[in-house]
């Protein structure tokens, strides 16, 4: 018999999960394609907490511990979203959860958070959560083993769901190989420029390594909060630094206002390669984006990135970047064209074991 979108096997009743957040493509894709799946409640609006949001979600209500103590839900499992939130206000939702007998999983997608250049506040708040949490998660072999060391505690490891719908991603593999190109384009992109980020300190050993392939284009992106004189995060140097390389021909430069998904995926599958220029964090949804469109990705030797997936590596981090390392990987892209994109059929059997881990995670803490 084929189970129907919302019946369940005998004595398995259907979950209600709050997670946080409800809407993220990440959390989305943790149900499986097709069949029985939990209900995971809708982010409140955080103008108007007694409705769902249609747009933005953050801050996200559902951690205000007054929201946890008056909803309907099993399970709580918390992703990402917490950055505004006091160690104080979290240990306060904790003791909600407790009180009311409601487990908590935790998400440990970010160990080093990469909107933030002094890293104290969001270890304070992982030394509220990681050890309070019934069940842990994280999406690499490394970040688990960091997990383990820095607070005795054993995390499940499920690896990042695809990130681009299924239609696209189907497409993007359908074009492989792909007809032959005017050019080879690496792209950077410097999005709103996250503390994490330093374009600056890999963009001339780009620019000239790019200059030196045939039929290759270095292609940099940004938003114009960034790159714009008055933008809200302007930032000069970077500004000054990639105009005068354009206007010289060295690369070529597009400002723009936020992609939408369906532009971002066309921006993100017109590359051959994608640069990830960060010198710290811990994981990357945009890399798996890029695998999901076919685009190979170049990452830095810091957090676990490598861990996600196939991707070409240089050495990169707060202490350290080495020129040669993302010469020869740019190098070796162009030369080698190496197929290092996800298939349809990989992301649906990922999706499904992804879908039965965590089916498994929250019943084994509902058993009575």
């Amino acid at each position: 018999m084929t189970l129907a979108a919302h019946d369940h096997p005998t004595g398995q009743r259907p979950l209600t999960i709050a997670s946080v957040p409800s809407g993220h493509v990440y959390v989305r894709h943790l149900s499986p394609v097709s069949g029985p799946a939990p209900t995971r409640l809708p982010d409140p609006d955080p103008t108007r907490p007694s409705t769902a949001a249609t747009g933005a979600w953050w801050p996200p209500v559902m951690l205000d511990p007054d929201w946890a103590r008056g909803a309907e839900f099993d399970l709580f499992h918390l992703h990402f979203g917490f950055d505004a939130c006091s160690p104080a206000q979290l240990r306060r939702l904790v003791a909600v959860l407790r009180e009311r007998g409601k487990p908590l999983v935790f998400t440990v997608h970010d160990l080093r958070n990469p909107h933030h250049e002094d890293r104290r506040a969001h270890d304070e708040q992982l030394d509220v959560l990681v050890p309070a949490a019934d069940a842990l998660v994280t999406l690499t072999p490394g970040a688990a083993r960091e997990i383990e060391e820095r607070w005795g505690r054993s995390a499940d490891v499920v690896p990042h769901p695809h990130v681009v719908d299924l239609e696209t991603l189907a497409a993007a593999e359908d074009s492989v190989p792909r007809a032959p190109r005017r050019s080879f384009r690496v792209g950077v992109h410097v999005k709103s420029l996250r503390a994490s980020m330093d374009p600056l300190r890999i963009l001339p050993v780009l620019v000239e390594t790019v200059a030196e392939l045939d039929g290759a284009v270095l292609q940099v992106n940004g938003h114009r909060d960034v790159l714009e004189h008055g933008g809200a995060r302007h930032d000069e140097p970077l500004a000054d630094y990639l105009r005068e390389q354009h206007d010289r021909g060295a690369l070529e430069l597009f400002v723009h206002d936020y992609f939408s998904d369906a532009g971002l995926w066309d921006y993100l599958g017109s590359l051959d390669v994608s640069v990830l220029p960060y010198r710290f964090g811990t994981h990357s949804g945009w890399l798996e984006a890029c695998r999901d469109l076919q685009t190979t990705v170049i990452a830095p030797t810091c957090g676990y990135f490598a861990d996600q997936g196939p991707v070409l590596g240089y050495v990169h981090d707060e202490d350290a970047f080495d020129p040669a390392s993302l010469r020869d990987a740019v190098v070796r892209a162009h030369e080698e064209r190496p197929a290092l994109g996800a298939t349809l059929e990989e992301r649906l059997e990922q999706r499904a074991r992804i879908a039965a881990s965590h089916d498994s995670i929250y019943r084994s803490l509902l058993r009575p």
